[in-house]
């Protein structure tokens, strides 16, 4: 190729200047300034309009015009040696982005140092699809006001009491715990308040099982970007953790009991209701004089109503409750639980050297502990899972893999022996309450 740089101005030879490269010509200009000196200027047609690029000294102008026709007598070479399919190629790409607006050259630079920073082709759609999750519009919304709407749907679709009933319990706590709104709250805060509960397995699973419900919903309504919640560590829940309380620490407890805790504490060793039923178990659900309590499928978990007899010793922990009306526990949720805690913190004994009295550790509270007792020691004595499940509203498999061979019939006997020491008389609740 023949090329013309950097040289003098023949004799005769008049501005611009022309640059040849091959088929490619570039002109160089020259122009007086105001100030009385030249400047020098490289027309420029790489783009889609003719530029000038100026100079300070033709020397520089006339190298710049050489390395410029150099690069256009390439693109000349590659695009007359482009085969048809490869011409067809280029007329498609040049036409897909026609519409948006962007020339080739400024998508492959584009495509170029997306790849660089992705890794892949694949990754480069992938943080696509991301940044435009990430860029979408969403409503701010505080996490009490998230869940209040939650509620009020779940409400208005006719879900079971007890069911809105958990969640607002659950929920209510999330939303004391992140006053602010739903979409700055990320895994990590919610794994952190999860670890801090210090939970069993399977509490640990039914609070994380309502916040990634919180969060699905958050998302359908444009609330927040995604489910924070979805990558928040699943408990493994095994069917070992059931754990029964040995008769002497069902004694301890309900020696330990307050006046008002104490018919839940007894229906629940004693009958196996579970802590949910009894706190919307009424007095007239339990009928002494029949021997046995009604657990209405607007009680029960299963929504299946059954009965329960009520074994002797129960009888006796009951009949100084005997007038009482309306709901046995009349407190709330919070507090039921409480009462657990502080029964069982209750039945520790501090040791007397002068009355010979030994120390004695507190009874350690276990989660269902009152219920898996209740099972345990029913299926020790009657040897009938069908019965025991019937009494449980389980099924009896679940009696089989769960409570089988926990105690022995001789415990058995001595739990269901415990009885008050002496009688008590109890005041109706609406009495004692003045």
């Amino acid at each position: 190729m023949n090329t013309t740089a950097s040289r003098k101005l023949k004799q005769g030879e008049t501005w611009p200047r022309k640059v040849t490269v091959g088929r490619v010509i570039v002109s160089v200009y020259r122009r007086k300034t105001p100030l009385g000196n030249f400047a020098y200027m490289v027309a420029n047609y790489a783009g889609e309009k003719r530029r000038f690029d100026s100079h300070a000294t033709e020397a520089e102008a006339l190298d710049a015009a050489g390395k410029l026709a150099r690069q256009l007598s390439a693109r000349d070479v590659i695009g007359a040696s482009m085969t048809k399919e490869q011409s067809v190629e280029y007329a498609n790409a040049v036409q897909s982005l026609q519409p948006l607006g962007i020339t080739l050259s400024a998508a492959v630079a584009a495509i170029v140092e997306a790849v660089k920073l992705t890794g892949d082709l694949p990754g480069v759609a992938a943080a696509a699809r991301f940044y435009k999750a990430r860029h979408k519009t969403i409503t701010p919304k505080r996490v009490a006001e998230v869940v209040a709407e939650l509620l009020a749907l779940k409400k208005s679709r006719g879900g079971a009491e007890r069911y809105v009933s958990d969640l607002s319990f659950r929920l209510d706590k999330f939303a004391e715990k992140f006053p602010c709104n739903i979409s700055s709250v990320q895994t990590s805060d919610i794994q952190a308040w999860l670890d801090g509960l210090k939970l069993s397995s399977q509490s640990y699973a039914n609070n994380r099982r309502v916040a990634h419900l919180l969060f699905e919903f958050a998302v359908a309504r444009g609330y927040c970007l995604d489910n924070p919640a979805l990558k928040v560590e699943r408990p493994k829940i095994r069917n070992g953790e059931v754990k029964i309380f040995t008769p002497d620490e069902a004694r301890r407890l309900l020696a330990s009991a307050t006046e008002d805790f104490l018919p839940c504490l007894a229906v629940g060793l004693f009958a196996g209701l579970r802590s949910a039923e009894l706190e919307r178990l009424e007095w007239q659900d339990i009928d002494l004089q029949q021997g046995h309590i009604v657990v209405g499928a607007d009680k029960a978990k299963t929504a299946s109503r059954r009965i329960v007899p009520v074994a002797e010793n129960l009888a006796e922990w009951l009949k100084p409750y005997a007038e009482r009306t309306g709901a046995i526990w009349p407190h709330g949720r919070d507090w039921f639980h409480k009462c657990q805690l502080a029964t069982a913190r209750a039945t520790e004994v501090k040791a007397d050297p002068d009355s010979g009295v030994a120390a004695q550790k507190p009874v350690k509270w276990k989660a269902n502990g009152c219920r898996h007792s209740f099972a345990s020691y029913s299926f020790a004595l009657c040897a009938d899972a069908g019965r025991v499940a019937g009494y449980c509203g389980n099924s009896p498999s679940v009696i089989h893999r769960h409570y089988k061979q926990l105690c022995t019939p001789a415990d058995a006997q001595k739990f269901f022996n415990l009885k008050p020491a002496q009688s008590v008389n109890v005041l109706p609740l609406a009495a004692t309450a003045n």
